[in-house]
């Protein structure tokens, strides 16, 4: 088996306005280190689907997706918040985001892949039940996750997010009285900072470990061993869900925490040894944040070469 990465040139046709940091770029600049590093050859690589009404009815309520759906304008754009807007293409891009992770679920579940990557835009980890914000349409993840619980039969999956920002809206999807017996989300961030959220949950699903500003690998690895390891250990998750945001690196400026491509890399491995342990290895991880364009790529490509060299040992 190896690993999947799952994209589609859809996903590069959605732009919120010249200067947006939420840019076609980004995923650019993921998928060209990915070839330069000569690491897309090895890779499984597929087109993201659409994900269909349904699949994105399982986490967001039916009223708001219908109202994206109708919201989607023929030209120019449409502001959904004071972060977010569409345009014409952003419907199918935001469609094929969530798609990605329905279709990485199936190649794991078919034993097609161990892992996957999904590079997609837009990301999708603010986007709650109800509402559009910080960037995010659909809750790419949130879908994922509920497709592997309510169609492929899995009792527990495990969410991690690793993004500077706070999942707020996946916190929203998985809290009490939501699927919190079936998922743990497990998550470190930059506090305080946008959004402002995942300190004051008491649901027992939710690890969160806020960070403060200019943590690095020391911070990442505190959390990950004295709060990630254990809870994941205790429930025994049957697959893992990774917000993947690289946002947290020190030369990204949207943020101001100081991780570096290294620490991506021993966090995947950390995840790939409780996913081996649990989860007969299965692991989908989906692109979130990142918008220094070299940071990114080069934390992606650091990302998914332990995806992908887990496959090889």
């Amino acid at each position: 088996m190896t690993t999947a990465y799952i994209t589609h040139a859809e996903c590069l046709r959605h732009e919120m306005g010249a200067g947006h940091p939420e840019c076609p770029d980004r995923l650019t600049a993921v998928n060209e280190e990915m070839r330069s590093s000569g690491l897309l050859a090895e890779l499984r690589s597929l087109e993201a689907p659409l994900a269909s009404a349904d699949d994105l009815k399982r986490v967001h309520r039916a009223a708001y997706v219908d109202a994206i759906f109708d919201a989607a304008p023929s030209e120019g754009y449409v502001q959904l918040d004071p972060d977010t807007a569409m345009n014409r293409y952003s419907l199918a891009a935001a469609r094929r985001a969530a798609g990605a992770g329905v279709l990485a679920v199936d190649e794991l579940m078919a034993g097609r892949a161990s892992n996957a990557f999904c590079a997609v835009r837009p990301c999708g980890h603010h986007a709650t039940q109800v509402r559009s914000m910080g960037f995010c349409i659909f809750n790419n993840i949130g879908v994922a996750a509920a497709y592997a619980l309510e169609k492929k039969g899995l009792e527990r999956v495990a969410i991690i997010d690793f993004d500077v920002h706070h999942g707020n809206g996946t916190e929203d999807m998985f809290s009490p009285p939501h699927w919190h017996k079936r998922v743990v989300m497990a998550s470190f961030f930059q506090h305080p900072f946008y959004p402002y959220s995942g300190t004051s949950n008491p649901a027992p699903n939710m690890i969160n470990v806020p960070l403060a500003a200019g943590s690095g690998g020391a911070a990442a690895k505190q959390a990950l061993e004295k709060h990630w390891l254990p809870a994941l250990e205790a429930f025994k998750p049957q697959m893992i869900f990774i917000s993947a945001g690289f946002d947290a690196h020190k030369e990204d400026l949207l943020g101001g925490m100081a991780l570096v491509e290294a620490d991506y890399a021993w966090m995947t491995q950390e995840l790939l040894k409780v996913a081996a342990r649990h989860s007969q290895g299965r692991m989908v991880s989906m692109l979130e944040g990142g918008y220094n364009l070299s940071a990114l790529g080069r934390s992606a490509v650091a990302h998914v070469r332990v995806l992908a060299q887990n496959q090889a040992s």
